[in-house]
């Protein structure tokens, strides 16, 4: 303790502490033994205290019973390593044109450089605690390349897809073997196997966590959550379930939608719920798994689930605090949007879908 705190001030320090501990019991309770998967992605993603408070809680996780399973893309990082080989970035509807060029340089830097620094990051708490996994490798996804209209014109995006199948059964022998899965958004392309292809994060992210049975899905985002009637600040969702998020999905615009439907899709298939963070407040996955509060908007399959999450988490009020709001934009207009992927391919080119859906 402190040499400036009284002896009472040390008690009632150490009786807060004592209380947050408390407070995480029912979620121990809940996902002990349990799996979870989480997007790593947004501002957490580059800032570098925000990556390690990131690393931090995912060895938290696993020491507290969990099992935690991180997917990430790189759309940064994909950006810069195309541009420094003098490699143009061209995006169609929203999604990065990936030329047979450019998709080595994708692998390169998700299997390679992201990778591997997520791995480093959690391994500084442990040695060989997390291993990273290709998404390519072991044919853990497989997809197929797909296009996208653009005001009535047809692009090829060349080598971008969809996923069609899951093989958890590397990530599953990790897990097994007490290890962090630390998984790339990278797919083997199913009508040429030596080829791979660029898919969504997010999409990824829900799809492995079907494949997963997984307790929880969780999405890092720069956004506090999903908000019902913007700019109306305490309009932010705590809960809502499929049927309502379906007819609100519509409404967001490109940046979002991709994240919501993940975690729509994942929930419709069977993962427990899937949440927004805002992971620009850091240690947020600790926050939203273990506290009263949460940390942003949690999809669930049905209302009847509402009492059994108000429950336990014993709903006092907004889930993010005030100052953690962003002032500037709605939770729909996500500026750190993903490389590939829209619900509908139709799409017109406007100042949100130029800016691309980097992973």
């Amino acid at each position: 303790m402190s040499d400036d705190l009284t002896k009472e001030e040390e008690h009632e320090l150490a009786a807060v502490k004592a209380a947050t501990l408390i407070e995480s019991l029912p979620w121990l309770k809940r996902f002990s033994g349990k799996t979870v998967v989480v997007k790593f992605g947004g501002n957490a993603m580059v800032n570098d205290d925000l990556k390690r408070a990131f690393a931090e809680d995912m060895v938290y996780l696993r020491y507290a019973g969990l099992h935690p399973v991180v997917v990430h893309g790189g759309g940064p990082q994909i950006s810069a390593a195309l541009k420094e080989q003098g490699i143009a970035s061209e995006f169609r509807g929203g999604y990065r044109v990936t030329t047979t060029e450019a998709i080595t340089v994708v692998r390169d830097v998700l299997a390679g450089e992201v990778n591997r620094e997520i791995v480093d990051l959690v391994n500084e708490h442990g040695d060989g605690l997390a291993v990273g996994v290709s998404g390519d490798g072991g044919s853990l996804f497989t997809g197929e390349k797909k296009g996208v209209v653009v005001d009535g014109e047809y692009f090829d995006l060349g080598h971008v897809g969809d996923i069609t199948h899951v093989d958890p059964s590397g990530v599953l022998a990790a897990i097994e073997a007490g290890r962090i899965p630390i998984v790339s958004s990278i797919a083997i392309d199913d009508a040429h196997p030596d080829q791979a292809l660029n898919v969504n994060a997010d999409a990824a992210a829900g799809a492995l966590a079907i494949a997963l049975g997984a307790a929880k899905l969780m999405m890092l985002t720069d956004v506090p959550g999903l908000y019902r009637n913007w700019p109306d600040r305490d309009s932010i969702i705590d809960l809502i379930a499929v049927d309502e998020l379906r007819a609100l999905l519509p409404s967001l615009e490109s940046g979002m939608i991709p994240k919501m439907t993940a975690c729509l899709d994942a929930v419709v298939g069977g993962v427990g719920g899937a949440t927004i963070i805002d992971g620009r407040i850091p240690h947020s996955i600790l926050l939203e798994v273990f506290t009263l509060r949460g940390a942003g908007t949690e999809v669930i399959p049905d209302p009847s689930r509402r009492t059994e999450n108000q429950n336990t988490h014993a709903e006092v009020g907004r889930r993010v605090p005030e100052s953690a709001a962003d002032p500037g934009r709605h939770a729909a207009t996500d500026a750190a949007v993903t490389d590939t992927t829209v619900t509908d391919t139709t799409v017109t080119d406007t100042a949100t879908t130029q800016k691309g859906n980097e992973q």
